[in-house]
């Protein structure tokens, strides 16, 4: 004899096993679209994937080539303080200046804004959320999103994972 209580436990998984089949596909077509809107602009620095993964440590590669996101207040970067430049760990180029960062409290270092003609942004709809992916125009790396609740004078937050970037200390 089936229960009232097994039907309705029956009836629950399988809505969650539909609810799973008919947005999972919608969130990896999503992020495959983010994937492919990069993939599509043409960059000045470009290497083989293997070219990449020799070059870049396991989690600079998982960040800068496959969008990742590096845990909150691991970057050692998000306590970097002096003067200097912020830089694209895949190519090099200058990203950020240390008088636009600020700290944001959300364990990523953060910026108001971007040195000129440094990043490129795009929609980024994957996990279900509309975000503005940040990448550097140069090498097509992710380095983060641009969110609209940072300081003046822009009033933009770029919370960028420290692994995609690296520091060099302003000399005198």
């Amino acid at each position: 004899m089936i229960s009232r209580r097994q039907i309705l436990l029956a009836g629950g998984g399988l809505g969650v096993a539909a609810l799973i089949a008919g947005v999972l596909p919608k969130l990896t077509a999503s992020a495959a679209l983010v994937g492919d809107a990069v993939a599509a602009e043409a960059f000045e620095v470009t290497h083989t994937e293997a070219e990449w993964r020799a070059m870049l440590s396991a989690g600079q590669f998982d960040i800068l080539r496959e969008e990742g996101t590096e845990r909150a207040y691991s970057s050692e970067l998000n306590n970097e303080h002096r003067e200097g430049t912020f830089a694209c760990a895949g190519c090099d180029l200058a990203l950020f200046s240390s008088d636009t960062k600020f700290d944001s409290h959300t364990g990523w270092p953060s910026f108001w804004a971007p040195l000129a003609n440094a990043v490129a942004t795009h929609d980024d709809r994957s996990f279900g959320v509309s975000r503005t992916e940040v990448h550097c125009r140069r090498c097509g790396g992710h380095l983060g999103h641009v969110f609209n609740d940072g300081p003046k004078p822009t009033g933009l937050r770029y919370c960028m994972n420290g692994l995609a970037m690296t520091f060099e200390p302003r000399t005198a």
